[in-house]
């Protein structure tokens, strides 16, 4: 891969309540033009107010699904990033929504590599992420969360077919 990375003047909206998080993403995207919001209203303006090759929510503290629901709306690749709502009804809400992935906050450093295989169209992104959600939510709500759900075996045969 070339040193340039596909993010390099890119414009991105970053939403998260925690300033140190704002923080970490505005340096692992450096390459990127990010403007950050800690609250619903601003990043409601910030959406309505320009164009976005990404926007990265946060779900707690900052309303996300209704973001979420603004940002695809408006044609916005949306990302969720989160670590208090990382749960199974939380991936299906972004999942239904529209999210073109949902990470947890542990993996934010891998945010940049996710953001520019998106970029480049690499379809097993969902399955790679979803992957580590599964192994993460065996281990947190047992191997039967998703037998609890009909959605996620649909979800499952969806990336299955690519």
């Amino acid at each position: 891969m070339s040193g340039k990375s596909p993010l390099e003047g890119r414009t991105i909206l970053v939403v998260d309540d925690e300033p140190d998080v704002l923080e970490s993403v505005g340096e692992i995207l450096d390459v990127a033009i990010v403007h950050k919001a800690a609250d619903y209203d601003t990043a409601l303006q910030y959406l309505l107010g320009y164009t976005y090759d990404f926007v990265i929510l946060d779900i707690m503290g900052v309303n996300g699904f209704e973001l979420l629901r603004e940002s695809v709306d408006r044609g916005f690749p949306t990302v969720m990033l989160t670590a208090h709502a990382l749960t199974p009804a939380a991936l299906k809400q972004s999942i239904k929504l529209g999210a073109v992935s949902f990470l947890p906050k542990e993996q934010m450093g891998e945010l940049k590599s996710y953001l520019e295989e998106e970029l480049e169209g690499k379809k097993q992104i969902w399955q790679r992420i979803y992957d580590k959600l599964v192994s993460h939510f065996n281990s947190r709500f047992g191997p039967g969360w998703r037998e609890k759900d009909v959605f996620f075996k649909e979800f499952e045969k969806e990336l299955r077919r690519g």
